[in-house]
């Protein structure tokens, strides 16, 4: 065998998939901008995926809650496969099949995104996971590899990498990693304003009346000129 040979092979086949890759930029930047604007707002991401995709996911999340270039808000991001103890008991008393779909009905909320990473596209565990999404009414996105696949279709949204070579589909799934931070943190200024613009009014404290007079259908008198105040 040539020298270098597995080298040139592996880097050919990432560059074969990198000519459709970039087709994927209107995609990349429209998925940034509106998990800026879900998190912004309260919501959350949930990931997950199976062995080296779990850890692709588990990258993701590290982004989000840390940083990716400069200093911000912590944004609110579980990879679900890291709470090894909720896993292994939901396998042991359900079934590997439910070890996402579970975790999904128990933190996942109407408006909350959650992203599903396989480079098949046919992981059971994925599918019920995403079938969990869609009822409980939160959006589903998929990066996987070749399309169509089982899990493209059950998902809102699929970004699909054209090769038939799994490590490079993992490989360009950690590029799409951070090209969503990428595109998050250039949206998230305008989507923290757009936040604050939108939230409701805080209540007044406990133990506090608002300013200003009120008006309780009850009306109040005072005694003589002693100030004290009686029932009418």
């Amino acid at each position: 065998m040539p020298a270098g040979s597995l080298l040139d092979t592996h880097l050919t086949n990432l560059a074969a998939a990198l000519v459709p890759y970039r087709r994927c930029e209107s995609q990349l930047a429209r998925w940034g901008a509106e998990l800026a604007h879900r998190l912004a707002a309260g919501g959350r991401l949930l990931v997950a995926g199976n062995g080296g995709s779990a850890a692709e996911a588990q990258h993701l999340t590290a982004e989000l809650v840390g940083k990716l270039h400069d200093d911000r808000q912590p944004l609110s991001a579980i990879a679900l496969h890291a709470e090894t103890s909720a896993v292994t008991a939901i396998a042991n008393d359900y079934g590997y099949a439910d070890v996402y779909a579970r975790q999904v009905r128990a933190h996942g909320r109407p408006g909350d995104i959650l992203l599903l990473l396989s480079t098949s596209g046919t992981s059971a565990n994925l599918l019920t996971a995403a079938h969990a999404a869609r009822d409980g009414g939160l959006t589903t996105w998929a990066l996987t590899g070749p399309a169509p696949n089982p899990l493209a279709d059950a998902c809102a949204d699929a970004l699909a990498v054209a090769s038939a070579d799994s490590q490079v589909v993992q490989e360009l799934h950690l590029v799409t990693s951070h090209l969503l931070c990428e595109y998050l943190e250039q949206e998230l200024p305008a989507a923290l304003a757009a936040s604050t613009r939108h939230a409701p009014a805080e209540p007044a404290p406990a133990g506090r009346l608002p300013s200003g007079p009120v008006r309780t259908g009850v009306e109040v008198v005072l005694d003589g000129g002693t100030g004290q105040q009686v029932d009418a």
